[in-house]
């Protein structure tokens, strides 16, 4: 079976769906072009939120969160995936939590796109972080990702992460972020030593969350500050 990893490189970077045109095709005078062979042109290099679930294939939630974290919890800039990623991971942890088995987004929602050079950004970088993680991922403590208490947490720790990410205030995404990634890493391969782990880096995005709001509402000094008094940073 295809890694994690390898899939998604197969996909953004073997595709020959995001190859570039012919070198004719990119001289050629725009003015002879229809509008509507200039959209098609623009959307072929477009991933859609429809491409990530065609790729998650019969794989549900554990897949999803991984792919849709993956940008923000990379330490790089990635605007614009946190909202929007983090509204569909919302949405994905209330069916989690409600007991659904499968993944359901509205059909609007499988057309929104964002540029494929953009993401092959994002996973030069986090490509290696995540064959590390998959190296020591196998079956444990399988009860944490497939009983309902265990998946009920879960499904609730990721719904805070997902706010957190589309809350528009710095350091209040990746933190998150990389715990849903983790979470759901854990789940994708019914790890539940891994699921732990995010769930750890969850609370702990909670934490720095939830002093980063509560300084900015009432003054004073974030937890994130404070530690780095103490530190003498």
């Amino acid at each position: 079976m295809a890694t994690l990893s390898s899939e998604l490189e197969a996909f953004f970077f073997d595709n020959k769906r995001w190859q570039h045109p012919e070198a004719s095709e990119l001289t050629a005078d725009a003015s002879s072009l229809s509008p509507e062979q200039i959209s098609n042109d623009s959307d072929r290099f477009k991933v859609t939120l429809g491409d990530i679930l065609d790729l998650a294939g019969e794989r549900t939630f554990g897949f999803l969160f991984v792919l849709l974290s993956f940008p923000s919890a990379l330490p790089i800039p990635a605007p614009g995936y946190s909202v929007p990623f983090g509204f569909a991971m919302l949405l994905l942890a209330g069916q989690l939590l409600i007991g659904r088995d499968e993944p359901w987004f509205p059909n609007s929602w499988r057309q929104h796109g964002f540029d494929v050079n953009q993401i092959r950004q994002v996973l030069k970088v986090g490509l290696p972080w995540l064959r590390r993680i998959e190296s020591i991922s196998r079956p444990r403590l399988t009860q944490v990702c497939t009983s309902l208490l265990g998946r009920t947490i879960i499904g609730l720790a990721i719904c805070l992460m997902s706010i957190s990410m589309m809350i528009p205030i710095p350091g209040t995404n990746t933190l998150p972020a990389m715990g849903i990634f983790v979470t759901g890493f854990g789940l994708l391969d019914d790890d539940g030593a891994i699921s732990l782990g995010g769930l750890a880096l969850c609370v702990c995005g909670f934490i720095l969350s939830s002093s980063i709001l509560l300084a900015i509402a009432f003054g004073g000094s974030s937890l994130l500050d404070l530690i780095k008094d103490a530190l003498g940073r």
